[in-house]
């Protein structure tokens, strides 16, 4: 059998899958690979089964330039953590898992935004303070969000599912900003740049890959053309958004507020972030379900495989 290193522990029905055609190493750790398990990967393993985090870069395929290994099978649709290029000069295919991940990150952006324009991780630290006093018609007012402009930074498969259950589900109207044109249907409006979007929208969502392409493409700039009273909410990268100037965006008020799955230096989130009341921050829970993750990692072996048996990969990126 083919030897395969799965570098975090997955849902059992996906190690019971890889198990039936491969001799499968998992390693204990959570965190990420680092440098020199990266290196030993490459030189030890036929196959690597990696996920966020795990630094398959252009210094680790530099170290190992000719490696044992021969795929790596990303556990996520992110692949930002693997150099696909210097992969690919190595001789090492890279594959991921879309359509696994689609309507798990949508659902949490939507409930990103509701949280943050209603306030509602506020009031829980509200409430388990003992800090309430009861119901009064003007208490912790936020923004009615049905009806309003929702602003969508990418539109691929999670920004359509995103602007679909925005139209359809609280009638809000939806512009998008994406580099190619792209026409998604009636209920949704591309607009010409960045720009307009952040300037149209009560509530701008970031759904982009991560990448140099799009780090930091929500900068200073970016949050200045937005209203006073609007939310961004960032589902996508961490880097993606500017981490430092969303901070002086939510102390001077230049918005209103965020709601974050992602960080720029997970699991790093600084101490300025976690201060404000107008954030609600989440652990990265974006696919957080059992059978979203267990869809993920049977994706993964799938392409694994497909690799074994000389056939095409399903997912090659």
């Amino acid at each position: 059998m083919s030897k395969v290193l799965i570098t975090r522990k997955l849902p059992d029905t996906v190690l019971e899958a890889a198990r039936e055609t491969m001799d499968i190493t998992v390693r204990d750790d959570t965190a990420p690979l680092l440098l020199d398990e990266v290196e030993h990967a490459l030189k030890s393993y036929d196959a690597v089964l990696p996920t966020l985090g795990d630094a398959f870069n252009a210094q680790a395929f530099a170290a190992v330039p000719a490696p044992r290994c021969k795929v790596l099978a990303n556990f996520g649709v992110g692949y930002n953590h693997i150099d696909a290029k210097a992969a690919a000069d190595a001789g090492v295919a890279v594959t991921n898992t879309p359509g696994a991940v689609t309507d798990a990150t949508a659902d949490i952006a939507l409930t990103l935004m509701l949280m943050v324009t209603r306030r509602a991780s506020e009031g829980e630290r509200m409430v388990r303070a003992g800090k309430w006093d009861g119901w009064h018609p003007t208490q912790m007012l936020g923004l009615h969000m049905s009806g309003k402009t929702v602003g969508i930074v990418g539109m691929g498969r999670i920004g359509q599912a995103i602007a679909k259950r925005c139209h359809f589900g609280f009638d809000m109207k939806v512009v998008f900003y994406n580099r190619s044109s792209k026409d998604v249907g009636a209920h949704a409006t591309q607009l010409p740049d960045l720009r307009a979007v952040m300037e149209a929208s009560d509530v701008v969502v970031t759904a982009v890959p991560g990448g140099a392409a799009t780090r930091h493409i929500i900068d200073s700039a970016a949050l200045a053309a937005m209203k006073p009273t609007a939310f961004l909410v960032n589902i996508a990268r961490g880097d993606v958004v500017d981490e430092a100037a969303l901070i002086a965006a939510l102390q001077t008020g230049v918005i209103a507020g965020a709601g974050l799955d992602v960080y720029e230096n997970e699991p790093r989130v600084p101490d300025a972030l976690k201060a404000l009341e107008n954030t609600v921050l989440l652990p990265h829970l974006g696919t957080a379900a059992l059978e979203v993750r267990e869809a993920m990692g049977l994706m993964a072996v799938d392409n694994l495989r497909a690799h074994f048996a000389g056939k095409p990969l399903p997912n090659a990126v």
